[in-house]
């Protein structure tokens, strides 16, 4: 029997604050649990949804290492932007916090010091790097070194970005201290830890067996880890960055961030409503539903849980962890560190009053079974032949109709014709879908749905045709246009937890009250002669332009990688001195070139190599204008064997070396030359 709640608190993963949040983030996390919320407010019930940014952690102090800054500098500077992003999308938190506040500080420092005099975590002595010059033991990011499976140079010491292998620092060969380049030692340290096997039966019994209904992907990978049994954690870091560790004798060991950040759960609420936050937490009458992306399942289903359990006092364990896969980005995967994403605080300044559109986007697209992939022209064709031709184009011709014919009054319904109770029936059969989506988390089906509204809206139009009735049947477009706004109403329901501005929007023209999911599927939600304000458009085109500005600015950012990225060829294998000197180059000033004849690549070069004269045929046309090179001094190697090249006899070649980009840069000497000089 399903079990009824009094209450839902939903937590959104808090999005780690050394950088902005990307639409990655928005498709797997937060637009869900934001249209989820709207979509419980619209039904009356009582919901809290709490967010934050999670603070603490590495990666925070190596940006703020290298930028010369503090890590707290980094994280008001991060926080800041990610608050503010997610107020202009919409995102309708209860409170949005952060894991340095003196709340959490408070709660997480309590929560250790609770399990630690409970006896839950298990004291351990390890071997870890250690950087004798800088006196610190090194946390995994500040290892760098050679990759064991794929060789990369660059990996660190818990993953390589190369080959995507977990990885622990002492496995990688070489190691490096990147704080100052020095080999590192391992030195004996002592952490505490988290029995997580402990918890396995018990993890067990709640997963497996009480939440068959979780999504397959969330409910898979908790199978496989209890499957293959749980391991202790460390709970702890040496690090002088995070919430002190609440014990005497622990200098320098900070709350590891996986223990830290899920207890921002907890310490938000206890900011927002310190007096009743302990019912959202502990009553067994309130449904907790935590929103987070599939590389969160782990901690959410298998660590926060234990971390709970071991506390006791009553604390309740997530009624469902609705997980969603990856989005990726124009085909590739979305990579912070490679820039390559779609950073929510840009896309508010390039597409203002667009928030819907990309809301919109991010939940047709949505990764719910499988990663999804969002691209540009996907973002232009669903605004643009959705948006605008099937939702925008229904509420105009309907706003447009009833002040042409009715000077903006609602029209009275008068008897009711079979086309139109089948509107109302099938908007009704549409309201049944939506709920029960909406119910399941499937966030895609249910946007359908409401797209389905408007879609039954033209359809119902076109079928009726008013526009001609006018010249004989007023009565009748009466009815018609009547019903038509009652679906318009419809919308503005509908729609408001997936596009809260333009549901805003509507709910304005039309003159409606405060919304409630009760009224949809009703057929007089709007009063005969109410007054409606004048058309205005709720979408509008986006044109190629404005796309082409994106698609670039990303193609950019793969030139940019890909210059970042470059390290020199490997060496060439030795040869001897009397081999080298066979080679014979020359310097040669450019008395002609021109572009090869059907040859985008070539230019013909006259050279005079201080002897005869001699064409050289070079593929350096994509990086040079002919008439540029003329008059330059080049380097070419003078004894190669003539060769045709598309019908031009060349007699050497041209030396050019191979920038990072790609690009090709003729090589010459720094002063002049006499023409035919050997290069010694």
């Amino acid at each position: 029997m399903e079990k009824k709640f009094k209450r839902t608190l939903i937590t959104t993963a808090l999005p780690y604050a050394n950088g902005p949040v990307h639409i990655g983030h928005l498709a797997g996390v937060y637009v869900p649990a934001d249209i989820y919320a709207r979509y419980l407010r619209l039904c009356g019930k009582d919901v809290v949804m709490i967010g934050g940014s999670d603070e603490h952690g590495v990666p925070i102090t190596i940006k703020a290492k290298n930028e010369g800054v503090t890590p707290q500098d980094i994280v008001d500077r991060y926080h800041g932007i990610i608050k503010e992003s997610f107020k202009g999308l919409g995102i309708s938190f209860d409170i949005y916090s952060r894991t340095t506040s003196a709340m959490h500080k408070e709660t997480a420092s309590e929560f250790f010091r609770r399990l630690y005099d409970k006896g839950e975590f298990v004291e351990k002595t390890s071997m870890q790097l250690y950087d004798e010059k800088a006196n610190q033991f090194l946390a995994d990011r500040y290892v760098t070194g050679e990759c064991p499976h794929c060789h990369n140079e660059r990996a660190y010491g818990d993953q390589c970005e190369a080959c995507g292998t977990s990885l622990n620092a002492t496995d990688l060969i070489n190691p490096k201290s990147a704080i100052t380049g020095n080999t590192p030692v391992l030195k004996e340290t002592k952490h505490w830890y988290l029995p997580l096997d402990k918890w396995e039966s018990h993890l067990s019994k709640w997963i497996l067996e009480g939440h068959k209904e979780w999504k397959t992907n969330v409910y898979g990978q908790c199978k496989s880890w209890i499957d293959m049994g749980l391991q202790p954690r460390a709970v702890s870091r040496d690090l002088d960055w995070g919430v002190p560790v609440p014990v005497e004798g622990a200098d320098g060991k900070v709350l590891y961030v996986w223990f830290d950040a899920p207890i921002g759960y907890i310490s938000n609420t206890k900011e927002l409503l310190p007096d009743t936050w302990e019912t959202y937490w502990k009553d067994p009458e309130t449904r907790i539903i935590n929103f987070i992306g599939k590389d969160n399942i782990v901690f959410h289903c298998i660590v926060f849980p234990a971390m709970l359990s071991a506390y006791g006092d009553n604390f309740q364990l997530p009624d469902n962890v609705p997980a969603n896969e990856f989005l990726n980005l124009e085909g590739d995967k979305i990579s912070t560190s490679r820039n390559w994403a779609v950073w929510l605080h840009e896309y508010l300044v390039d597409f203002p009053g667009k928030q819907d559109v990309l809301r919109y986007v991010l939940t047709a697209n949505a990764p719910e079974t499988k990663d999804n992939d969002f691209t540009w022209r996907d973002f232009q064709a669903r605004n643009n032949n959705e948006l605008v031709a099937i939702l925008g184009n229904f509420v105009n011709r309907a706003i447009v109709l009833t002040h042409k014919y009715f000077a903006g009054k609602v029209p009275a319904a008068g008897e009711l014709q079979e086309v139109d109770t089948a509107a109302f029936a099938e908007l009704n059969e549409i309201k049944a879908s939506l709920s029960a989506n909406l119910d399941t988390f499937h966030f895609r089906e249910a946007l359908k749905d409401a797209m389905n509204i408007a879609r039954l809206g033209n359809k119902y139009l076109q079928e009726t045709e008013p526009w001609k009735l006018a010249k004989t049947d007023m009565a009748r477009v009466e009815t018609i246009l009547n019903v038509a706004l009652q679906i318009c109403a419809n919308i503005a329901v509908a729609f408001e937890p997936f596009l809260p501005f333009m549901s805003e929007k509507l709910v304005k023209l039309l003159g409606m009250g405060t919304l409630n999911w009760e009224m949809l599927g009703s057929s007089s939600i709007l009063a005969a002669g109410a007054e409606i304000a004048p058309a205005e458009l709720l979408f509008e085109k986006i044109e190629d332009d404005a796309i082409q500005a994106q698609i670039d600015r990303l193609e950019k950012t793969k030139e940019d990688n890909k210059i970042k990225s470059w390290t020199p060829a490997p060496q060439q294998a030795d040869v001897d001195f009397d081999t080298f000197m066979k080679l014979d180059i020359r310097v040669g000033t450019v008395l002609e070139c021109q572009k090869v004849p059907k040859a985008d690549k070539l230019l013909q070069f006259l050279i005079d190599d201080g002897m005869e004269k001699r064409t050289i045929v070079s593929g350096i046309a994509k990086y040079y204008a002919p008439e540029d090179l003329i008059g330059k001094q080049v380097c070419f190697v003078s004894n190669f064997a003539p060769r045709k090249l598309k019908g031009v006899l060349s007699q050497g070649m041209i030396l050019s070396a191979e920038n990072a980009d790609g690009s090709l840069v003729v090589c010459g000497p720094t002063g002049p030359v006499a023409p035919g000089a050997q290069v010694k």
